[in-house]
């Protein structure tokens, strides 16, 4: 005779069926509800928001004194920016809401004192959330009322630490959404407030800030001073210092190893971090999609490209999973997935995926920034390569003769927002020289195609030397127009060669760019008569073919070790620094 089980709620809890319960009649106990423990109260408004419940939640979470409730509970962060985005999708404008009640605040804190210390307070918290919601201009507005408290605040060693922890959140802000001049002055004036505090022996540890320091510059292309100001923060790394600092210091030191091409020591970094990163975050937190990001980039810049194409996308689905779709955070991941995979079927042809990727992404951007922004530069010169490479594969010529001039639009777009926001000499412009350079081949012209590859070569040399790959980048380019299109083979000849000579310094015989160069001396050697030199680079393209084919197949069996033992900080910092 069969046993009857008892019956049992495997599914909800008891606090679950009173949450519940208690927002299915929100209404009737609004008021007592605002007076439960900030924990269970967050559980609430997350219960609204996974039941869909917009705008009962908007409701409640545009009060700022209640938000500012909600940012206490630091262990749900990854929930509340999931709750916060909802209400951005809806439409609750709430960043901007929030960064206007704050400013409110400020002002009435000037004229109340004894708020200063809890406004301060609030400030730091709500700008550092706005930061990581991807909301930076409301961020930026908060965390600079906030900066004026603490400039009125009398100067003690506690208030000054305050005050720098203020200026390293609105620094990074402001760096991130590309306001150079403001960051600019921000460098300025916490270089004089670390002084102060430097000679008061008051000075916190500064591996976060230094950090940022290099972040700033490097995304302005200043690489040199972004890879110093990152051994600065490894330098500033001890023990007792949070996870997440690590984190990010060893991240941003691998991105700086890598444009200097220094890529062992990329490498055991960004795993590090990664690792890290597992150990430290859920697999949903977007930390950890940030790691991956940096790992990506790695990836993609040392040749790996199956493997940066996985990761990316991994990175992607957990952006996705925070910030759902319209956000800055998304979009960027967009970007970096959709440049990976023009890379990764660049021999193939097949760029439907990257060309949606690039689209969203823009689209994205198009919808929360002002047109002019630095931004979306990079975003359309990801759209304009992978509409180039479309058309050359096509055979119909209406289409190519849309194609072309929508991506030379894009192109000129992505120039002039780099001009005007990072100057003529900089390395992020002359990679837009170089693609219209590319592009006005493909169209046929040439003269002003080798004005462009010229003025790309001569940046690069003088930003990062002769021997760096950008360089080679472009030298293969040029070589490429006077090859197969004007006809200059002596000036062909020697721009590969040099092209060669870099790539194979830097990564290798099996590196993939050198493809395109043997093809180039082969075609050179050819028009030019010398069959010994055409046969040569005939057999060495082959060669070339064979140690490919060897290395993809041993790549489709390595297994990404994102998850192995963590090597103890003081030997990585070793590793590092005794070159």
């Amino acid at each position: 005779m069969a046993v009857q089980q008892p019956n049992v709620m495997d599914v909800n809890t008891l606090y679950d069926l009173s949450s519940t319960v208690i927002i299915n009649y929100f209404d009737l106990y609004e008021k007592e509800l605002r007076s439960l423990p900030e924990n269970i109260l967050f559980d609430l408004y997350y219960k609204l928001h996974q039941e869909k419940r917009i705008c009962i939640l908007g409701w409640e979470l545009i009060d700022l004194n209640v938000f500012a409730r909600m940012l206490k509970v630091t262990h749900k962060r990854t929930q509340l920016l999931q709750c916060f985005q909802s209400l951005m999708d809806h439409g609750t404008k709430i960043s901007r809401e929030l960064s206007t009640a704050y400013a409110d605040k400020c002002m009435c804190s000037q004229m109340c004192p004894s708020l200063l210390e809890s406004t301060i307070d609030l400030g730091l918290r709500l700008g550092a959330f706005l930061s990581d919601a991807g909301w930076f201009e409301d961020s930026e507005a908060v965390l600079t009322h906030c900066r004026d408290l603490c400039l009125c605040v009398p100067e003690t060693p506690s208030s000054l630490r305050r005050t720098l922890e203020c200026y390293h959140k609105l620094f990074h802000v402001q760096a991130a959404y590309c306001l150079f001049p403001e960051a600019a002055q921000t460098y300025q004036d916490v270089n004089k407030l670390i002084q102060t505090l430097r000679k008061m022996n008051e000075l916190p540890n500064l591996a976060a800030l230094y950090k940022e320091f290099s972040l700033h510059f490097f995304l302005r292309s200043e690489y040199d001073s972004a890879h110093k100001w990152s051994v600065e923060a490894l330098k500033e790394l001890v023990p007792g210092l949070p996870a997440t600092v690590v984190i990010d210091v060893l991240r941003q030191l691998s991105k700086t190893c890598v444009v200097k091409r220094q890529f062992k020591k990329a490498d055991i970094l960004i795993r590090q971090a990664v690792r890290m990163a597992n150990e430290v975050y859920d697999s949903s937190h977007p930390k950890l999609a940030d790691a991956l990001l940096d790992y990506g980039f790695f990836l993609l810049n040392f040749d790996c490209i199956n493997h940066c194409v996985k990761v990316i996308q991994r990175a992607v689905e957990i952006k996705k999973a925070t910030y759902r779709r319209k956000n800055i955070y998304v979009a960027s991941a967009l970007e970096d997935l959709a440049y990976a995979l023009y890379v990764f079927e660049y021999s193939t042809g097949r760029f439907k995926r990257a060309r949606e990727f690039a689209e969203d992404a823009i689209n994205i951007l198009e919808e929360l920034l002002p047109l002019n922004h630095l931004m979306l530069s990079t975003a359309k010169r990801v759209k304009a390569l992978i509409l180039e490479e479309i058309a050359l594969d096509m055979q119909n010529n209406v289409l190519v003769e849309c194609l072309l001039p929508d991506a030379e639009e894009l192109h000129i777009t992505a120039l002039e927002l780099s001009i005007q926001a990072l100057g003529d000499n900089n390395v992020q412009t002359a990679k837009h020289y170089g693609n219209l350079g590319r592009l006005y081949q493909s169209m046929k012209k040439y003269k002003e195609a080798e004005e462009m590859h010229l003025k790309a070569i001569a940046i690069k040399e003088e930003m990062l030397g002769r021997d760096d790959y950008e360089v080679g980048l472009s030298l293969g380019h040029l070589a490429s127009l006077y090859s197969y299109h004007t006809e200059q083979f002596e000036k062909a000849e020697e721009l590969y060669l040099r092209s060669i000579e870099i790539g194979l310094k830097l990564f290798g015989d099996t590196y993939s760019g050198l493809e395109y160069d043997y093809r180039g001396l082969v075609h050179v050697y050819g028009k030019m008569g010398d069959v010994e030199k055409a046969a040569h680079f005939s057999y060495v393209l082959n060669q070339w073919k064979v140690l490919r084919e060897q290395l993809s197949m041993q790549e489709s069996h390595i297994v990404l070790d994102e998850t192995g033992p963590l090597q103890p900080l003081p030997e990585i910092i070793d590793f590092f620094l005794k070159d």
